[in-house]
């Protein structure tokens, strides 16, 4: 193990560790905001898009990011459509998280009182009003151990962005190793950048669980 090689190679991790944290925040941002449109989709049942909502599901659930990116750096310039790398890495990243995110949606609000649903159509709400007083704060609340466990998966499928040469942390790593043949060193500096995001951020997470569980359940 030499460490000489682990600090010269330090400024490139940076860089792969930015981008790595940028790729993961947006695509996770966008991940929260299609799995909530499309769980409230479902919920209500709305006329067809309820259906189309259902299929985009079981799609992006049933088919690998990896296939998902091929398709969309490979595929979509045949059609006339073409995106940057990491354009295609933020797309794929929301397209897979929407639909995880819209199942842990779902299971958060199917486990709001349905006396409490029916109580706001009694009062005269509409779709949109139950959405936003009676099943969205509950159901964010009921969602929270499944959007962190989401959160942490997404994180770490950016590591296969390295196949369509965005250069995250792995393939940072990976062209370091091609370059210099140090495995040991390049590997090890991967692996701890890794812990250095996921670590703090589980840690976070389940203290947030545990908050959002009593506040509203007590303890």
């Amino acid at each position: 193990m030499d460490w000489a090689v682990i600090q010269k190679s330090l400024p490139e991790f940076a860089k792969g560790f930015q981008l790595t944290l940028w790729l993961s925040a947006t695509g996770i941002a966008g991940a929260l905001v299609v799995g909530v449109v499309v769980s409230l989709l479902r919920y209500f049942q709305v006329p067809v898009l309820g259906r189309l909502s259902g299929a985009y599901v079981e799609v992006a659930r049933n088919t690998p990011l990896l296939i998902q990116l091929f398709f969309l750096y490979y595929a979509f310039p045949v059609l006339g459509l073409k995106f940057s790398a990491a354009t295609c890495g933020i797309i794929g990243l929301v397209f897979l998280g929407g639909a995880y995110m819209a199942e842990g949606f779902t299971g958060g609000f199917n486990g709001v009182s349905q006396t409490q649903v029916e109580s706001g159509r009694a009062l005269g709400m509409n779709q949109w009003q139950l959405a936003r007083y009676v099943v969205l704060p509950q159901g964010l609340a009921l969602s929270v151990p499944a959007l962190a466990a989401n959160v942490i998966f997404l994180i770490k499928e950016t590591s296969i962005f390295s196949v369509i040469a965005i250069p995250e942390l792995t393939n940072t790593a990976l062209d370091l190793i091609g370059l210099y043949y140090r495995s040991n060193e390049y590997l090890l500096v991967l692996v701890v950048a890794y812990a250095i995001i996921l670590i703090p951020l589980s840690v976070i997470l389940t203290w947030l669980e545990r908050r959002v569980r009593y506040a509203t359940f007590g303890d």
